[in-house]
């Protein structure tokens, strides 16, 4: 198994942890959520990069950016909640 094909398998594993920590009432571990979603955006971009995969590249910058979306309505919503 080469790095590029081993990179499928941190890239699943982060991205299942940062769904498990999304869930979180608590808005600091969604924000490690967002911060797990992330690099698991980037482990997939290069991984489908390698495979030619335009359609999941796609996919992941289109994740990515409704993760900063939500990032950004995370840190309002912990601002007015005090």
């Amino acid at each position: 198994m080469t790095f590029i094909e081993f990179l499928q398998w941190p890239a699943m594993a982060i991205t299942v942890l940062a769904a498990w920590y999304m869930g979180s009432v608590r808005a600091r571990r969604r924000v490690i959520a967002f911060w797990c979603f992330t690099a698991g955006n980037v482990l997939w971009v290069v991984w489908g990069a390698s495979h030619e995969a335009y359609g999941l590249i796609t996919l992941e910058i289109v994740l990515a950016l409704m993760n900063m979306r939500g990032l950004k309505k995370n840190m309002v919503e912990s601002r007015q909640a005090g």
